[in-house]
């Protein structure tokens, strides 16, 4: 197991051995499983949009199911797995519309569901890992994988509430499908990372706007409050 999602992480370096939030070793590698195939949409999902083709339920699933990794958020093994079936047929569907193309290793991407996806998502965790070359941008990586959940849940809840920017869903599948590039060097992940924080503010506004509209303007109200002793 290997994360530093958040900052309940363990002596704050990280959980090794089970997640400080309760989450367990098992889920944390179903979890790097679903990402890794979300990677794999990314670059496909790029494709479509530049041949004008419909994304809108790829980006849609695309945030819900980065969202289902945060922090606290879904420790349900079962329910990952049915996020990573969606992520492949999505997958799949949009490369059917796309026609025939060279696809990456990633974006031809087939898990085994007849075998353990947990010891498969460890795999893939640990190639993540073996890949290093440069500690600081191993480091840019994780953030932008961290910042672009945050940015997804709250995508996510505005789109709930009627509100979307395509741009901040272009920003998403960007960052994920950059992730498995070797040609971007120090300052291109440190740039990746600040284009992520800057779309966040927009996911942010977004969100705002929609609650602004479904519940109103937030205003003080003059209210009474007393204290009762409890009833024996």
């Amino acid at each position: 197991m290997f994360c530093e999602q958040c900052e309940q992480t363990a002596s704050g370096n990280g959980c090794h051995q089970w997640g400080a939030c309760g989450k367990s070793p098992e889920v944390n590698a179903v979890q790097d499983l679903l990402v890794y195939c979300l990677r794999g949409l990314a670059s496909v999902v790029l494709k479509a949009k530049e041949a004008a083709i419909s994304t809108r339920k790829a980006d849609i699933f695309t945030c819900e199911a980065l969202f289902a990794t945060m922090t606290n958020v879904n420790f349900d093994q079962r329910r990952f797995t049915d996020y990573i079936q969606r992520c492949l047929e999505i997958r799949e569907n949009l490369k059917a519309q796309l026609g025939s193309l060279d696809w990456s290793a990633l974006a031809n991407y087939q898990p085994n569901f007849n075998e353990s996806l947990v010891s498969q998502g460890q795999e893939v965790s640990l190639e993540l890992i073996e890949k290093v070359q440069d500690l600081d941008i191993f480091s840019l990586k994780l953030t932008a994988i961290y910042g672009v959940k945050g940015l997804a849940s709250y995508t996510f809840h505005a789109q709930e509430l009627g509100q979307e920017d395509d741009s901040v869903y272009q920003v998403i599948q960007e960052t994920l499908a950059a992730i498995d590039r070797g040609d971007l060097n120090l300052n291109d992940w440190v740039a990746i990372c600040l284009k992520v924080g800057a779309a966040n503010l927009r996911a942010m506004e977004l969100l705002d706007q929609g609650h602004t509209e479904t519940y109103g303007h937030r205003s003080s109200h003059t209210d009474k409050c007393s204290l009762k002793s409890a009833s024996r």
